[in-house]
């Protein structure tokens, strides 16, 4: 089996590059749940091992697996099949192995990192799979950008390079280098029956991009001694995201709901002066840690940051770390703003004014992964500010690779479009409803009306939202949602840390209040600074996940399938239950959902049910519902989910 001779090969390059660090003393502790063979240990506890030991015992366990073969549904289907682990393998994978209170940068006194790596995400493997996992999803891996970058590590988003891999997410003393741990980390996952996606920003680049210094005519530029505008200020002499009036934002937005895209308002003039023609290549230069060019006439020009574009009125802070690629290029649109980026004015979108080479670079990009590290799918980040026939391009061509290939959409939208794009799965808004009893009722209930047009992620947390344990219920809230998640025709998704009861966010780019952002910024933020879980949280749910899962995978057949006539909503006489049948023609019985949304206090259930049993089990607890004269009595306790066999 060739996957398996090129993972022995590997562990044999490994044994002779970690035999010099074999003998020495090294401090370094992991959590027991991190080693294969001590999961079943009922208390998470740090294990203090010998590095070479810990990864060369973890890939003799993973070789010594027998090989899961993954099935082929082509088109990216698999999807709906997902249940997906999202790791931000910088954070994720962190840990103070020398136990001397922090995380050591770059490295420890012995060499090893403490952030993240491919290699000590290739030995969580198996932890990851327990868990139920048969999908990773990666935020950004690859290079870094430096210019305006946040905290002490830099934002994933700010991609210097998207063909190169961020060097410091291999480990330096196993002497494998960034790409072949990477490929490692894939092919190890494979080799477990587990598929591999990976986040992209195609639309935007750091602003010291590689790109910058052979094609500067890929971005946009304004004169050097234009002052950034401080978020929240107004002074359009300042650089800033474009300020309209009342009457003009009214138009544009009006303008953009009809798809009326022929003659869209632009920037002030004030504003698009700012903007300059690109310098040329021999007069870019990186100076004080970011590129400024000399125009002909010796006018010093720079790259501006990137903002959020839509609504034009977005009270978002610049992203001083990135800037927007020149995606077409038009002397009358050589500015930023929403319709140069995302609802491109019908002038500007034209085949004549395509960057013909900058479009071949990006649509090689996934070409490029699945060649050589072999990768299932992408996200496609900001994939909205695409334009169609570049997004149709990368899809031809990827699947003209892999036919298996899945598309997602970092769309909080599920719609028609996404599935006219050629995209699988979108992030959705279940994160955003879920703490909210009533929204998350009728959302629900859209299941069983006119359902979705799309598989969406079934989770209560991203790495941009607040943590499902901070919320009311803390934990209790956490269950409560993974338990449902599991239920619905959805595709289950557990942001890495929310199995630990994490309460940290990775980001605050969604649905944080502002007193909160106040005690939040960027860089004390494990986005852009080093961070590393609790392992030993006494909150975390690991246990709860496992069941919820072995109980999904049991009765899959049941919870599969995603017409409508599969869900049957249930309306109960309590406004904080929730009631619903999952079922399949193929099948005689029926799983019963039950939960109660009030994470305070208990409710009381009369539920009929069609059965001639006198108890029912609830799948989770394994306790009983009594029946009597076909209504299901019992009581439900605060953020109680059951599940029953009917």
């Amino acid at each position: 089996m060739e996957m398996k001779k090129y993972l022995i090969e590997i562990r044999q390059k490994l044994t002779e590059n970690l035999q010099q660090h074999k003998g020495k003393r090294s401090r370094y502790a992991v959590p027991n749940i991190w080693i294969a063979e001590k999961q079943n240990n009922a208390k998470v506890q740090l294990i203090k091992i010998n590095p070479p030991s810990f990864y060369l015992n973890a890939f003799d366990y993973i070789i010594n697996q027998k090989h899961v073969p993954i099935p082929k549904i082509h088109g990216g289907k698999w999807t709906r099949n997902a249940i997906i682990y999202n790791m931000f393998v910088r954070t994720t994978c962190a840990y103070d192995h020398n136990e001397n209170g922090r995380l050591d940068l770059p490295v420890n006194p012995e060499g090893w990192r403490e952030t993240g790596t491919f290699l000590k995400a290739t030995a969580m493997l198996p932890y990851i799979k327990s868990l139920g996992a048969n999908t990773i999803h990666l935020l950004p891996i690859t290079s870094i950008g430096s210019d305006g970058n946040k905290g002490t590590l830099g934002s994933p988003y700010a991609i210097k390079n998207p063909y190169e891999l961020d060097p410091n997410l291999h480990e330096p003393n196993a002497g494998l280098g960034v790409q072949e741990e990477f490929k490692f980390f894939v092919h190890s996952a494979h080799y477990l029956g587990m598929r591999v996606v990976v986040e992209f920003v195609f639309r935007t680049s750091s602003k010291d991009g590689d790109w910058v210094k052979e094609h500067p005519d890929w971005y946009y530029w304004i004169r050097e001694n234009i002052k950034d505008r401080k978020p929240h200020h107004h002074d359009e002499t300042e650089y800033g995201n474009p300020i309209f009036s009342q009457s003009e934002l009214k138009k544009i937005i009006a303008d953009v709901d009809n798809g009326k895209y022929d003659n869209l308002i632009p920037p002030h003039n004030i504003y698009r002066d700012m903007f300059t023609l690109p310098p040329k290549p021999e007069n870019t230069k990186i100076q004080k840690g970011r590129y400024v060019g000399a125009l002909d006439d010796g006018t010093k020009v720079r790259i501006p940051g990137a903002f959020a574009d839509w609504p034009p009125h977005d009270t978002q802070p610049p992203w001083g770390d990135v800037t927007y690629l020149k995606i077409y290029d038009h002397p009358d649109f050589n500015y930023i703003a929403y319709n140069t980026l995302r609802m491109y004015d019908d002038r500007l979108a034209r085949p004549e004014n395509i960057t013909r080479e900058l479009w071949e670079k990006i649509a090689e990009i996934i070409p490029h992964y699945q060649h050589t590290f072999g990768i299932d799918g992408v996200m496609i980040d900001m994939g909205h500010a695409l334009p169609m026939d570049l997004k149709h391009d990368m899809i031809k061509r990827a699947r003209g690779i892999d036919p298996d290939f899945a598309f997602w959409d970092e769309n909080f939208s599920v719609t028609e479009k996404s599935v006219t794009e050629g995209y699988n799965a979108v992030i959705g808004y279940q994160w955003s409803d879920q703490h909210h009893p009533v929204k998350f009722k009728n959302m629900l209930k859209r299941f069983t009306t006119e359902g979705f047009a799309l598989p969406f992620f079934a989770t209560a947390e991203s790495h941009n939202t607040p943590r499902a344990a901070a919320r009311e219920g803390g934990v209790l809230y956490s269950k409560y949602a993974w338990a449902l998640s599991n239920f619905i025709p959805a595709v289950p998704f557990i942001h890495s840390g929310f199995e630990l009861g994490e309460e940290y966010p990775i980001n605050t780019g969604l649905d944080f209040k502002k007193e909160e952002l106040i005690n939040l910024p960027s860089e004390k933020l494990p986005l852009f600074s080093e961070y590393a879980y609790d392992w030993q949280n006494k909150n975390q749910i690991i246990d709860w996940i496992q069941n919820v899962s072995a109980v999904r995978k049991k009765y899959h057949s049941l919870i599969i399938g995603s017409s409508i006539e599969s869900f049957v909503w249930i309306e109960t006489n309590s406004k904080d239950t929730i009631a619903f049948k999952r079922k399949s023609e193929s099948e005689k019985h029926q799983l019963l959902v039950i939960a109660n949304s009030n994470m305070l206090e208990k409710v009381d259930l009369a539920l009929k049910v069609d059965t001639n049993k006198k108890v029912l089990e609830d799948l989770l607890s394994g306790k009983a519902f009594t029946i009597e004269h076909n209504v299901l009595i019992g009581k439900m306790f605060p953020g109680q989910v059951s599940v029953i066999l009917i």
